[in-house]
């Protein structure tokens, strides 16, 4: 898998994901930081984010500061935690919340969620650019915390992969700073 393709598959399921914490109307609008825990069955995956990582490190100050710029642009910033996991912040507007509208990029996902059941609700995705789907749980523990569990299939070298993915969602403030919430559409 090319380091891009890692990229754009990473942030569609992430996207997708996230789309969950816009369906919960008592979280809290504002600046969410989500941490990721990965691994992949071949763990084609984790190297090609650790590349990514080592790539992205060694870029001059300057081209790294505009690559980060750009994200935050885009309605994210990433940082690193080890091969595998990943850190992302992501704005999210008081009308994003109100009206369950879901983050979306290029990639096409569409994402449907079960009704929730007390601090639960169940999902299922798929995305065309990368192809890749997946199902998995998402529990609500406050207005300010959540935590999910996904399962998803993709490919990686032109075979299928499979991939686990942990997560744990906490609101960090109210001003998303120079975060930009993401494009986002009507359900």
């Amino acid at each position: 898998m090319t380091r891009r393709a890692c990229s754009r598959t990473i942030a569609s399921i992430w996207l997708a994901t996230a789309a969950l914490t816009a369906q919960a109307q008592d979280l809290k609008p504002g600046l969410w930081e989500q941490s990721t825990r990965m691994r992949s069955d071949s763990g084609q995956m984790e190297q090609a984010m650790a590349q990514a990582q080592q790539q992205v490190s060694a870029m001059p100050p300057e081209q790294r500061k505009m690559m980060q710029e750009m994200m935050a642009r885009q309605g994210m910033a990433m940082g690193s935690s080890g091969p595998g996991n990943m850190v992302m912040k992501i704005c999210m507007t008081p009308e994003m919340v109100a009206r369950n509208a879901i983050p979306t990029q290029e990639g096409d996902c569409k994402s449907e969620a079960s009704p929730r059941s007390g601090n639960t609700v169940k999902m299922k995705f798929s995305c065309t650019q990368p192809p890749s789907s997946g199902e998995g749980t998402v529990t609500f523990v406050s207005p300010q915390s959540y935590s999910s569990q996904m399962t998803i299939t993709t490919r990686a070298g032109g075979k299928p992969e499979t991939m686990r993915m942990e997560t744990q969602g906490r609101w960090l403030a109210a001003d998303c700073g120079n975060v930009q919430p993401p494009a986002a559409r009507r359900k």
